[in-house]
C-alpha cells in the first residue's frame, strides 16, 4: 500500500503532468472522431481551434531564426488532426441534427454560416472554394517548395559547416562544448527543414480533405433531410449547404492561418531581429525610397479620374514619414558631429634619454594595417581580443604551459588589410585579411571554383579565395572551409604558436610552471630543482619535448623521471631520452589513437648498422654521415613519408634508441611532419607492422 501511495505521488507532480499532457491531447482528438459530441463542446473546440492557430501565428512572427520553433512540424501534424477530427464530429452533427435548426451544430457554426457569408450558401460556396485554393494553390504550395529547397541546400552545406566547426576548434577559437552545440544545431537545422517538407503534406492532405467534406456533406444532408426527414429539396439544400458552409470555413480559417505560420518560419532568414522589426527597419528604413513612393501617388492622384483623396493622403502620409526620419537621422549626424574631439597632448620638451627608452621585445607580437584595427580595437568589441584570449587558454590546456601574452598594435607600415606576427620582434608571419569577406579554402575536393580573389591560407598554404558574404553558402555546398577574416588571423597565429612552443618556453616560464606545480607537490620540486638539476636543464629537457611536438601536461611524470635519473647524468639529451621513455604511451597514444596496431617505417638492419658506425662523429645535424648516405636517406625517406600520409597514416620513423635523436634532427628537412620513435618507447601492449623499409634494395 506505502509503495502504492508513493507511485501515486510520484505520478502527480508537476514534470510528470506535463509528460502526460501530449498523450492526453491525442486520445482526446482521436476521440473526437469516435464519440458523439454536444452543440457546445463543437462550439468550444472550435474556437480553441482559432485561439491555437493563432497563437501559433504570432510564435511564427516572433521567432528570430527557424530553430527557435523546431517544434513546428509536429505542431502542424497536431493542428491538422485537430480539425479533421472536429470536421468528423461536426459532420456526425449536421446530419443527425441539421434539420432541427441553423444552431444544430452549435454557435459557431451558425455564425459563420449566416454571418460571415449573409446566409447566402452560394455566396459561402465561393468564399470556401477561394479560400481553399488560396491556402492549398498559393501559400502551402509554396511554403513547401522552400521547405524542400532548403532542406536539400542545408543537407548539401552540413560538411563544409562541420569542417568550419573543426577548424574553429583546433584553432582554440571554441571549445569542445561549443562545438558540440554548434554540431547539434546544424543537425536540428536539417531535420526541421527536412521534417517541414514532409510536414506541408499535411496541410495540402487538409485542404483537399476539406473539399472531400464540403461535397459529401452538402450530399449527405440533402439525402438525410428528403428521406429520413421528408424535407423539401429547396429547405434542405437551404438549412445543410449554410451548416456545411458554416462547418467548412470554421476549420479553413485555422487552416489558412496555420499555413501563413508554416509560410513565415521557413521563410525566415537567419537574423537577431524578428518579422516585425526586420519588416520595418528593411522596408520602411530608406527615406528616400518613400519620398519617391510618395511623389508617384501624388502624380497619379492629380490625374483626371482617379480617387485623388486616398491618393493624396497616403502620398502625404508617406512623404511626412520621409520628411520625420530624414530630420532624425540630420539631428543624429549634428550630434555625432558635436562631439568634443580628444584634445591633443602638449608637446613636451625633449628630455635626456634614460633606461625607460629601452623597451623591451615582445615574446608574441601582432601588427595590422588601419582596416584590420576594428578587429582589435577593445572598444569596438573586437572579435579577434576574444579568440586570441580563447586561443592561449586552449594552447595551455593541451600543450601544458600559458603562453606570453599577444601584444597587438597597429602598424602603419603595412598593406591596409595586412598583417604580421613576430617573435621575440622577428616576423615569422605575415598575411592579409578582409573584414566582411570569407576566406573560402579547398581542403582538396571542392566540386568546381568560385568568384573571388584568389589566394593561399597563410597557416597551411591551401589555396583559397576570398569571397562575398552572398556566396558562403554556396561555398559551403560546393566543400570549401569557410571562415571570416577575424578566423582566418586566428588560425594563422594559433599556428605560429604551435610551431614555435620550445621557443615560447623561456626560463620565466619554466620557473612559472614549476611553481604552478609545486602547489600540488611541493616537496618534488624542491628535491630536484635546484638541489638535482638546475632550472636551465630543466627547461632545455622541456623544450627538447616541445620541439618534436610532444606536449608538457603530465609534468608529474616528467619531473619524477628527471629526479630518477639526475643523480646518473646531467647531459639533457640523455634525460629527454628517459622522459620520452616514461611518456611512451602518451606519445604513442597521440599519434595513433584507439588503435592496437601501430603502422610505421623502418630502416634497413645494415643502414642501422653503418648508422650506429657513423653516429660517433656525426654531429647533431647529421653534419658527420657520408654525404652521399645522407642524400640517399634524405630522398628515400620523403617518398617513404609521402607514401605512408597517402595510405592515411602519420610518418613515424621507428630506430633504435641510439639514433632517435640523430635522426630526428637530421631528417626534418626531408619531411617537416616526420616522427621518429625509439623501440623502447613503444608501449608492450601495441603490436608494431613495419609497412615501408628505409634502404631495401629493390
Amino acid at each position: 500500500m506505502a509503495t502504492q501511495t508513493l507511485d501515486l505521488r510520484s505520478l502527480v507532480r508537476p514534470e510528470n503532468l506535463k509528460a502526460l499532457a501530449a498523450p492526453a491531447l491525442i486520445i482526446l482528438i482521436l476521440s473526437m472522431m469516435v464519440l458523439p459530441l454536444p452543440a457546445f463542446m463543437l462550439d468550444l473546440f472550435f474556437t480553441f481551434n482559432i485561439a491555437l492557430s493563432i497563437m501559433v501565428m504570432l510564435v511564427a512572427l516572433y521567432t528570430m531564426k527557424p530553430l527557435d520553433f523546431s517544434v513546428f512540424p509536429t505542431v502542424l501534424l497536431v493542428t491538422t488532426l485537430l480539425r479533421l477530427s472536429l470536421n468528423v464530429a461536426s459532420t456526425r452533427v449536421v446530419l443527425l441534427e441539421g434539420h432541427t435548426g441553423p444552431d444544430a451544430a452549435g454557435k459557431v457554426i451558425e455564425a459563420f454560416g449566416h454571418f460571415l457569408v449573409g446566409g447566402n450558401y452560394a455566396v459561402g460556396i465561393i468564399v470556401f472554394i477561394i479560400l481553399t485554393v488560396i491556402n492549398f494553390v498559393v501559400i502551402t504550395k509554396g511554403a513547401g517548395r522552400i521547405a524542400e529547397v532548403s532542406a536539400r541546400f542545408t543537407l548539401d552545406a552540413m560538411p563544409g559547416k562541420q569542417m568550419a566547426i573543426d577548424a574553429d576548434l583546433n584553432a582554440g577559437l571554441i571549445g569542445e562544448e561549443e562545438a558540440r552545440r554548434r554540431r547539434k544545431e546544424i543537425a536540428q537545422e536539417a531535420d526541421f527543414y527536412g521534417s517541414m517538407d514532409g510536414a506541408s503534406k499535411f496541410v495540402r492532405g487538409d485542404a483537399i480533405a476539406g473539399i472531400l467534406i464540403l461535397l459529401i456533406n452538402i450530399i449527405g444532408g440533402l439525402i438525410v433531410g428528403m428521406i429520413q426527414h421528408d424535407m423539401e429539396a429547396a429547405q434542405a439544400a437551404r438549412v445543410y449547404t449554410l451548416l456545411t458552409i458554416g462547418d467548412g470555413l470554421v476549420a479553413q480559417i485555422p487552416a489558412l492561418v496555420i499555413s501563413v505560420a508554416a509560410g513565415l518560419v521557413v521563410s525566415r532568414v537567419n537574423d537577431e531581429k524578428d518579422v516585425t522589426s526586420s519588416f520595418i527597419a528593411q522596408l520602411f528604413g530608406n527615406p528616400m525610397v518613400m519620398a519617391l513612393a510618395a511623389g508617384i501617388l501624388g502624380v497619379l492622384g492629380i490625374i483626371p479620374g482617379m480617387p485623388h483623396f486616398v491618393f493624396l493622403f497616403l502620398a502625404a502620409v508617406l512623404g511626412g514619414l520621409a520628411w520625420w526620419q530624414m530630420k532624425q537621422r540630420a539631428k543624429e549626424s549634428a550630434a555625432q558631429a558635436e562631439k568634443p574631439a580628444a584634445p591633443s597632448a602638449a608637446a613636451e620638451e625633449a628630455a635626456e634619454a634614460s633606461w625607460a627608452d629601452v623597451a623591451p621585445v615582445d615574446v608574441l607580437g601582432l601588427e595590422v594595417g588601419y582596416r584590420l584595427i576594428p578587429l582589435v580595437d577593445r572598444n569596438q568589441d573586437g572579435e579577434l581580443l576574444k579568440r586570441i584570449r580563447g586561443l592561449r587558454k586552449k594552447f595551455a590546456q593541451e600543450v601544458g604551459f600559458l603562453v606570453a601574452p599577444v601584444h597587438i598594435r597597429d602598424n602603419l607600415e603595412l598593406k591596409p588589410n595586412g598583417y604580421r606576427i613576430t617573435l621575440k620582434g622577428v616576423e615569422v608571419g605575415v598575411g592579409e585579411a578582409y573584414p566582411g569577406m570569407f576566406l573560402a579554402i579547398n581542403p582538396g575536393r571542392v566540386s568546381g571554383p568560385l568568384p573571388g580573389n584568389a589566394t593561399k591560407d597563410p597557416a597551411f598554404g591551401l589555396p583559397a579565395v576570398w569571397i562575398e558574404p552572398q556566396l558562403r553558402d554556396q561555398a559551403h555546398i560546393m566543400g570549401y572551409t569557410v571562415v571570416d577574416a577575424g578566423t582566418v588571423i586566428a588560425t594563422h597565429l594559433n599556428h605560429v604558436i604551435l610551431s614555435h612552443a620550445a621557443e615560447l618556453l623561456g626560463r620565466q616560464e619554466t620557473q612559472a610552471l614549476l611553481d604552478h606545480i609545486a602547489k600540488d607537490t611541493p616537496k618534488l620540486i624542491e628535491e630536484l630543482v635546484p638541489k638535482l638539476l638546475p632550472l636551465a636543464t630543466v627547461q632545455r629537457v622541456l623544450q627538447n619535448l616541445l620541439e618534436e611536438g610532444v606536449n608538457i601536461r603530465d609534468m608529474r611524470t616528467i619531473i619524477e623521471t628527471l629526479a630518477e635519473h639526475a643523480p646518473r647524468s646531467q647531459d639533457p639529451l640523455e634525460l629527454t631520452a628517459q622522459v620520452r621513455v616514461a611518456l611512451g604511451r602518451a606519445i604513442v597514444q597521440q599519434l595513433f589513437p584507439g588503435k592496437e596496431e601501430i603502422q610505421v617505417m623502418a630502416l634497413e638492419p645494415g643502414l642501422e648498422r653503418l648508422l650506429s658506425q657513423a653516429l660517433s662523429g656525426a654531429g647533431a645535424d647529421g653534419s658527420g654521415i657520408e654525404p652521399g648516405l645522407a642524400d640517399t636517406l634524405l630522398r628515400e625517406t620523403a617518398v617513404a613519408a609521402k607514401r605512408q600520409e597517402d595510405m592515411g597514416l602519420p610518418p613515424v620513423l621507428l630506430v633504435p634508441g641510439q639514433l632517435r635523436w640523430l635522426l630526428s634532427r637530421f631528417l626534418r628537412r626531408a619531411w617537416a611532419n616526420l616522427k621518429v620513435l625509439a623501440n623502447n618507447e613503444i608501449p608492450e601492449n601495441r603490436t608494431i607492422k613495419v609497412t615501408t623499409i628505409i634502404g631495401a634494395k629493390a
